[in-house]
């Protein structure tokens, strides 16, 4: 799981108070553009008002999803400023109208803040290129491992626009610059990846080069089918109605952040109970209740059958995620872990709950939150670490992109140059003082042309390097907080598990327990950080499985807490 990487940016113009705009005139479409360090991201959103009254409206990513309308949340166009929410992506905007320029001016926060001014109408629209429309399979062999490239192309009322999925590297909608045919030639560029093409288009087949600086040239061959609407991927372990348990809306306050009010899901068994009871942790960046990625709901998966096996179990959106309030943006770990421990307060006053058999299961870095929590909650009965960290941050994110590198063909070198660039971000982040200035010191103009990285990349890395997460998440060690566990704890990892390395992490966790009599550490055969059966364990793989959550795994987690926690 990932966070935006991000350029802070905006002019004091758009916090300033700013003439209204006519109320009549709010509704249509508004276009503007996101500045990334690869170029722009151009978006449009229509503004429309029901018969009551009522703002709503859709969000478009013209370069990445040219005809895909995204529900707007709250919509307030008020006092001279717009404010609306995607909480599909958990996006926010707020910008205050300019008369001068007849725009709004303010900032897109999704994880981080970026510049949008958005003006009426749509953009101008781009050029026509004739006959590529549809969906172009590909792959490009990068020493001796195939990755899948999908490239997609729309002609609309914008003109024709491309995009770029590599599933491999988990990178979806790349923005194509420089579509162009003359003929049979065909050519184009893909700023995000430093990458280049040029071919020749025949009988529904796209065959030439595939471009990248310090890299020699590959051979790609894309292969044209119809682009239509993909039927939703099979996810045969989603709950079905009827469920034998019962389920309930939560509302959940955190005393401990005022602004941050947790929206979640309890599934008790029928019966009065006392039940024991779990909290689900997720992973990094903002997640919703389910912990959804790629299709997958792996939290409901686990809730569902917890549930089956006489287990409650809440569950909630992160703060400032979905229908949670609050802020995502700026708080760490530290600030998850009190979350957790609002639930378990919440949990702890319903007379349904076993007081005293109230745990955590936490999920990547969920499996840190765990941990910090007891610090301040001596009242949790268990823990279960699923693919939690057992060393360092910094050494756990090393290992990570050596990992990733390998599955994705990089080969040692590029694997090494990576991982010094990450270190040097995570050094400048961990030290005091100005994180993006440090950065800029650390990293040599050689260091970024050996790793293809363009100036306009650091800078948005040094932008990450000053987030509150980041500094926080790269000064971690979770020894210490792992030592004062003295209640039961089970640790699981999957073999092919690349983000957060089985051999490594468990033997962590082994080390720092050694006084808790009740430890089961185990490594799990053929599964993934998500805990599918894979077959490689590549990131590319999450969304193609179509398992969301081994069996086997499901059953070892039930089987223990149930051993300690239901008498017969």
């Amino acid at each position: 799981m990932t966070r935006l990487l991000s350029i802070v940016a905006f002019l004091l113009a758009a916090l300033l108070a700013a003439p209204a705009v006519a109320q009549e005139t709010v509704t249509g479409d508004w276009h503007g553009a996101l500045a990334i360090p690869t170029g722009q991201l151009r978006l449009v959103v229509t503004i429309s008002r029901g018969a009551d009254g009522t703002l709503a409206g859709t969000l478009e990513s013209i370069d990445q999803a040219p005809g895909r309308r995204t529900p707007l949340g709250e919509v307030v166009i008020a006092d001279g400023r717009m404010r609306f929410t995607i909480p599909a992506i958990g996006a926010t905007y707020e910008g205050a109208w300019q008369p001068g320029r007849q725009s709004f001016l303010g900032t897109f926060t999704q994880g981080a803040a970026l510049a949008l001014e958005l003006r009426r109408g749509r953009p101008a629209a781009a050029p026509v290129v004739a006959g590529l429309d549809g969906r172009w399979a590909g792959s490009v062999m990068r020493n001796g491992v195939p990755l899948r490239l999908v490239l997609r192309i729309t002609t609309g009322i914008d003109g024709t626009i491309a995009s770029l999925d590599s599933p491999d590297l988990m990178a979806m909608g790349l923005a194509v610059t420089g579509l162009a045919r003359d003929g049979d030639a065909v050519s184009f560029a893909v700023p995000a990846g430093g990458t280049s093409f040029q071919g020749t288009v025949a009988g529904g087949r796209l065959t030439g080069s595939w471009r990248r600086s310090g890299f020699p040239d590959a051979e790609v061959t894309f292969v044209r089918s119809a682009e239509t609407a993909s039927a939703p991927r099979a996810r045969p372990q989603m709950p079905r109605s009827p469920l034998p348990y019962r389920s309930e809306e939560v509302s959940i306050p955190n005393p401990a952040a005022p602004d941050v009010t947790l929206a979640g899901t309890l599934t008790h068994p029928e019966g009065r109970g006392p039940f024991p009871a779990a909290i689900l942790i997720s992973g990094s960046g903002p997640q919703d209740r389910d912990e959804s990625v790629f299709g997958h709901k792996p939290f409901a998966i686990l809730a569902d059958h917890l549930t089956r096996q006489g287990i409650a179990v809440l569950r909630y959106d992160d703060r400032g995620f979905a229908r949670s309030t609050g802020r995502h943006q700026g708080a760490t770990s530290a600030d998850f872990a009190t979350d957790a421990n609002a639930a378990f307060a919440f949990l702890a006053a319903r007379p349904e709950i076993d007081r005293r058999a109230i745990g955590f299961i936490g999920h990547s870095e969920g499996g840190m939150i765990g941990p910090i929590a007891v610090r301040d909650n001596p009242g949790v009965a268990y823990m279960v670490l699923l693919a939690g960290p057992g060393v360092p941050t910094r050494r756990l994110m090393a290992s990570q992109a050596r990992a990733i590198g390998e599955a994705t063909g990089a080969d040692s070198a590029e694997r090494e140059r990576g991982v010094e660039i990450q270190q040097a971000l995570f050094a400048a982040a961990a030290a005091d003082g100005d994180a993006a200035a440090l950065l800029r010191a650390l990293i040599t103009d050689e260091q970024l042309r050996a790793a293809s990285l363009q100036p306009a990349q650091l800078e948005q890395m040094a932008a990450q390097a000053a987030d509150p997460w980041l500094r926080w998440f790269v000064r971690y060690d979770p020894a210490p907080d792992l030592a004062r566990l003295r209640m039961p704890v089970l640790a699981l990892n999957g073999s092919l598990d690349r983000q957060v390395l089985a051999a490594e992490n468990l033997a962590g966790i082994r080390a720092a327990t050694p006084g808790n009599r009740d430890v089961t550490i185990q490594e799990l055969p053929g599964l993934n950080h998500l805990f599918q059966t894979a077959r490689t364990g590549g990131l590319g793989e999450y969304a193609d499985i179509e398992e969301t959550f081994a069996p086997a795994a499901l059953a070892l987690v039930s089987d223990w807490i149930r051993a300690r926690f239901i008498r017969p």
